[in-house]
């Protein structure tokens, strides 16, 4: 017993281990399955970012651009890319990337643009990139490798124009590390934490466009590395923006002397930290240097602004002086900019952008001898200290071109007009993003004014306030519902983010070219609405609740394809319907919509058109099968059946017998009335001198039926009161539309179960075959064909024979 025993737990366990074994392969086929991403544009352009994918997707062979951006993506097989042969970008930054396959990218011949950024690639393969001749951007920033390894990396990039590399791992750079890097447009390089630098790793790259250096740590603890990055990327005609520095004491200021040397031209520091005495040394150490552009970003001032123990360096090639984002620690101590003299006398451009600056002394504007342009936007200045800045109507500023006090809070429009009209040569004037709510009626403006940018204010109405001479007017984002004022030379106007129901008159605007509207409360608008336009070319309105009515949606694919004059240049996915509900959220240009909805006139006339012919030829069919006269008849039927039924209500209950008046009712046309009146009546209903007792009762219509009661009526009630029907059948019977509409109404009554087809006599006058009798009287025809019938002798001698059957046919089973 034990030993089958044992056989079935054996065999137990093999099933139990396949069924494993199927269930643990359908998992793996389902884990291994790969995902898809179909998120792509008609330009080919597929966005699969921020969709969790753990893998590379699989999407159309096809595609020109790949963003599998900030997805989960830890590792990039050798089968990944296969096939993306035509892919020019692809971007897999911010993933945790940490494999990729040598032979991954091999397929990638056309690709032109690689994003691997903010991963975990601890390093770098230079069999990545040895396929992608074509590639021109390499993005390797923030991974955690300390070196870029060896051999060159970038050897087989012929092509290169903007390189990306560093992080906060890298800690060395050597020679040859960029072999194969011979030139470029764009050279980035974050080495907060580096090092080790040979000079001349950088040194050979030329010609180098633009440069940007993190080099946090190296000015902090090792400024001669700091000065060999600086000297090997210095060129007079090279921007250097230099990042994340702490400008502290003289030492910390050294490695400037470098770039000094080689004459630089373009120099930018960003998010940077700086002393009174950084300052005064910067200056001293780039003194004579015919720098022509300086740009400080994110800077914080840590000293109270003494800096006049530069005053005797020589700054005069300062052309642009551009600085953002200030931040002052002391700013209650902070001195004014009247001890920067020397520097404020040459400059044409100034931007002190963001630096809560609440007033310039109208001193300090009185230094700034040959300012052109004036950029104080996004501060704290008001109406009153905008006139100190402008020194009021004193003849200060005289050679600006433009003004930019977007972002302050200015209040009154007047105010502003009135200190800009003595400058006669401004030409552009922004004040963009203030507390503007009310255009009074009429304001000064210098001639010479030619782009006025007041967007982003709270204006709801435009008056004759706005300047004549405007050849661009920027009135985005107010409350504005109609624009009417006569503008004649405006070549742009933008008016997005209002609420303008249509588009204003293109008659208020004889010159005008770029129109854009974005961001409105337009439902619509079609050709008509852009015939008062005599010269645009450019139109920006999407972005709007557009209802999709026909004229729009084929005026808009119309100009979207570009057959129309106009250019819509915010492109396809800016048209979007509102409305109708089933149209709710389509791009205006895959709309198709029926020819039913949009040409009803059309649809209607050809329906009624095609409607009335299948009438009359539906009309002549049914006439031809005699459809008309069995409708008629059911009519008839139906209307008669009523009337009898109500009369059989009113009647008692009597003998059906005592109802009967007549023994037939004779049915016949007017042109045998002779024989009906000479022989049939005559015969039957005086029959004393035939030697027969008891005479017939017959019921004509011509004598027996009431006057002024319907026909029909007649007709039924002579057939209820009478034991038979005779029919006088002859040429005339079947011709006469009397006698076939008292036929019609008999055949009815008699074949449609109210008699029996006994209650029928049947005459013929003259030779009749039943193919002589309509076809749609079928039953009668069939009767003939099955029932005898007499026919009216000819013959004298034979007519006695045809009298003695007719009587007993009437007198059926009283004999």
């Amino acid at each position: 017993m034990r030993r089958p025993t044992s056989c079935s737990s054996s065999l137990l366990f093999i099933l139990v281990l396949l069924f494993l074994s199927e269930s643990w392969g359908q998992r793996l086929n389902t884990d291994n399955k790969k995902p898809s991403c179909d998120h792509c544009n008609q330009q080919l352009f597929c966005n699969c970012s921020h969709n969790g994918f753990t893998s590379v997707p699989s999407v159309t062979g096809s595609a020109l651009s790949l963003d599998l951006s900030f997805n989960k993506i830890t590792a990039v097989t050798n089968d990944d890319l296969t096939g993306h042969t035509q892919l020019k970008v692809l971007d897999l930054h911010g993933n945790g990337l940490a494999e990729i396959h040598p032979s991954a990218f091999d397929s990638l011949w056309s690709l032109e643009q690689l994003d691997l950024s903010y991963n975990q690639l601890t390093m770098l393969n230079y069999k990545w990139f040895s396929k992608l001749e074509a590639l021109q951007q390499l993005n390797l920033l923030n991974n955690p490798y300390s070196y870029l390894g060896s051999p060159p990396v970038f050897g087989a990039l012929v092509r290169l124009r903007k390189l990306a590399l560093g992080g906060p791992s890298l800690n060395e750079l050597r020679r040859g590390d960029l072999s194969g890097v011979t030139q470029l447009e764009e050279l980035t390089v974050h080495a907060n934490n580096l090092t080790s630098y040979d000079a001349g790793t950088l040194a050979h790259i030329w010609p180098l466009g633009h440069v940007t250096l993190s080099l946090h740590g190296p000015f902090l603890t090792n400024v001669t590395l700091a000065g060999a990055m600086i000297d090997d990327v210095s060129y007079p005609e090279t921007p250097i923006i230099l990042k994340d520095i702490h400008l502290i004491g003289v030492q910390s200021v050294q490695p400037f002397s470098k770039a000094a040397k080689r004459r630089i031209r373009y120099l930018t520091l960003h998010n940077v930290s700086v002393s009174d005495e950084a300052i005064v040394d910067l200056l001293v150490v780039l003194d004579g240097v015919p720098l022509t552009k300086l740009t400080i970003e994110d800077v914080t001032l840590t000293g109270e602004g003494w800096w006049e123990k530069a005053s005797k360096t020589d700054h005069k090639s300062i052309d642009e002086f551009h600085i953002r984002n200030v931040v002052i620690l002391d700013v209650y101590k902070f001195t004014s900019l009247l001890q920067l003299g020397f520097l404020l006398e040459y400059p044409r451009r100034v931007s002190v952008i963001n630096a809560k600056v609440f007033v310039m002394p109208c001193l300090t504007s009185h230094l700034l001898k040959n300012l052109q342009y004036l950029d104080l936007s996004d501060n704290l200045l008001t109406d009153l200290t905008l006139v100190e800045t402008l020194c009021g109507t004193t003849q200060t500023l005289m050679d600006i071109r433009v003004l930019n006090f977007s972002g302050n809070a200015l209040k009154s429009l007047s105010t502003v007009s009135r200190l800009v009209t003595k400058f006669s040569k401004l030409t552009h004037l922004d004040i963009s993003r203030t507390g503007y709510s009310f255009m009074p009626s009429s304001c000064p403006w210098p001639s010479t004014l030619r782009f006025l940018n007041i967007s982003g204010a709270k204006f709801t109405a435009i008056t004759p306030c706005l300047p004549k001479t405007l050849e661009v007017l920027d009135l985005s984002n107010n409350n504005l519902k109609d624009f009417t004022l006569l503008l004649p030379v405006l070549r742009e106007l933008y008016l997005s983010g209002n609420k303008f129901l249509r588009l204003p008159s293109g008659l208020s605007f004889p010159n005008l070219q770029t129109l854009t509207i974005q961001s409105n409360t337009l439902n619509m608008f079609g050709k008509t609405d852009l015939q008062s336009y005599q010269r645009l070319e450019n139109l920006q309105a999407g972005q709007n609740k557009f209802v999709c009515s026909c004229d729009f949606v084929s005026f808009v694919q119309l100009e979207l394809r570009g057959g129309g004059g106009i250019e819509l240049t915010d492109g396809v996915d800016s048209y979007i319907c509102d409305s109708p509900f089933y149209l709710q959220g389509q791009p205006v240009d895959q709309v198709r919509l029926s020819v039913v909805m949009c040409h009803q006139v059309l649809f209607v006339s050809v329906s009624c058109g095609l409607a009335l012919f299948v009438a009359i030829l539906l009309s002549v069919v049914l006439w031809r099968i005699h459809a008309f006269w069995y409708l008629k008849m059911i009519w008839a039927w139906l209307k008669t059946k009523r009337n009898s039924r109500q009369r059989q209500q009113r009647r008692d209950k009597a003998d059906t017998e005592a109802l009967i008046s007549f023994d037939a009712f004779v049915s016949y046309s007017e042109r045998d009335a002779g024989w009906v009146e000479n022989f049939l009546v005559p015969e039957l209903e005086e029959p004393s001198n035939k030697g027969f007792s008891v005479p017939l009762t017959l019921c004509l219509h011509k004598r027996d039926f009431l006057p002024g009661q319907w026909i029909v009526d007649n007709i039924m009630n002579a057939i209820e009161r009478s034991r038979r029907t005779v029919f006088i059948l002859s040429e005339n019977f079947v011709q006469s539309d009397w006698c076939r509409y008292e036929l019609d109404f008999s055949h009815f009554w008699l074949f449609e179960g109210h008699a029996t087809g006994e209650a029928a006599i049947l005459i013929l006058l003259e030779p009749l075959s039943k193919d002589d009798v309509p076809k749609r009287f079928y039953k009668l025809r069939k009767l003939m064909s099955s029932t005898t019938y007499l026919e009216w002798p000819q013959e004298d001698e034979k007519r006695e024979e045809f009298w003695r059957s007719l009587r007993n046919a009437l007198r059926g089973n009283d004999n």
